[in-house]
């Protein structure tokens, strides 16, 4: 089995044309009112979304198990792929960052993102945690094939270059 490291994975998911995933929770949590989120653990599975650099309050919620898209999608979160890879590497998580917004990183020249292909500047990140106990591990396929099972968790965060920092819980 070949083990990706945090540093290499986010280029070898890229170039296999996937999903990817990672950084740190930004903000209050806020709660989609289509997937309520409990005060303990999730039963099912727990969305994570980071909004990262974008400075938007994070999201957490809880959905049925089934394929991850679905499961962001009954969450009531909106995911957008890109022109060269399609649904399997997220360019937009609820609209942002927006077609018109310029996004600022640190060591690279502001851009706006146009959705053709991946950005090396900024990415959504996809993470997955096979139970409530886990480590955080980047997804090792897209959000329209990763299947979710209950006590399971995935997480979207808008990550600056090679940032590998995964969600909070």
């Amino acid at each position: 089995m070949t083990r990706f490291t945090r540093t290499t994975a986010p280029v070898l998911i890229a170039l296999a044309g996937l999903a990817l995933a990672g950084c740190t929770v930004a903000g209050p949590t806020s709660t989609p009112t289509a997937a309520p989120t409990s005060a303990g653990p999730c039963e099912t599975v727990t969305i994570v979304v980071d909004f990262g650099v974008l400075d938007h309050p994070s999201v957490k919620a809880c959905t049925d198990a089934g394929v991850a898209a679905g499961a962001l999608k009954a969450a009531g979160i909106t995911t957008e792929g890109t022109v060269d890879y399609g649904d399997q590497v997220i360019c937009r998580v609820n609209g942002e960052p927006a077609a018109d917004e310029t996004v600022t990183i640190e060591g690279q020249a502001p851009f706006t993102e146009s959705c053709q292909t991946l950005n090396a500047a900024a990415y959504w990140a996809l993470w997955v945690k096979t139970s409530a106990d886990s480590a955080w591990e980047y997804a090792q396929e897209g959000a329209a094939t990763l299947k979710l099972t209950d006590g399971q968790s995935v997480g979207l965060v808008y990550t600056a270059g090679t940032d590998s920092t995964p969600p909070k819980d």
